[in-house]
């Protein structure tokens, strides 16, 4: 496997940082792999742009920085207005679709899941971030599954693994049944 790099955007308050180095983890440490992590977020702590973006290969990364990413993960219409929205044909692009309307003309068209929707009907919204990395972890091989649940239960707060299990899982049967592989 090559540098895959990694774009996760939304709004503060979503978990785009926890995201990010939840897939960090996982590639460097239950996949044996090299990754570093950058972050970016606006002076407000919420409701503030944010970004994460995450680089992953088999050797030391000599440049931390995604140039052209392969996956991204958008949260919000800002963030899809600045980067989904012109991402390259070879980008797989994954949205929010309760948050996030795409041109019509956009092609190839986004993934989309109602993660926000979903997360809502477990009973926390603020688990949709959760529910999107199962997402990935269906239509994508960027991050192995087994990697990506065991950082996410080394990541989150004790007391809620069930919880952000059944969320996870939620995701990733969810891509399953309407995502593709690739």
């Amino acid at each position: 496997m090559d540098r895959k790099e990694i774009r996760i955007a939304g709004f503060g308050g979503q978990g785009i940082v926890l995201s990010g180095s939840i897939v960090g983890k996982a590639a460097s440490i239950y996949d044996k792999r090299f990754a570093s992590l950058t972050q970016s977020y606006g002076p407000e702590s919420r409701g503030g742009s944010c970004r994460a973006e995450v680089v992953i290969d088999d050797v030391p990364i000599e440049y931390p920085y995604v140039v052209n990413p392969q996956a991204q993960i958008i949260l919000s219409q800002e963030a899809y207005n600045e980067y989904g929205k012109n991402a390259t044909p070879d980008t797989l692009v994954i949205i929010d679709s309760d948050l996030v309307k795409v041109d019509p003309d956009q092609n190839p068209k986004p993934l989309s899941i109602p993660a926000s929707y979903m997360a809502r009907e477990l009973g926390r919204a603020v688990v949709a971030n959760i529910i999107v990395l199962g997402f990935l972890a269906a239509i994508s091989n960027i991050v192995s599954y087994e990697a990506l649940k065991d950082s996410i239960l080394d990541s989150i707060p004790r007391g809620t693994e069930d919880f952000n299990m059944k969320a996870f899982e939620l995701g990733y049967n969810y891509g399953v049944e309407h995502g593709s592989k690739v």
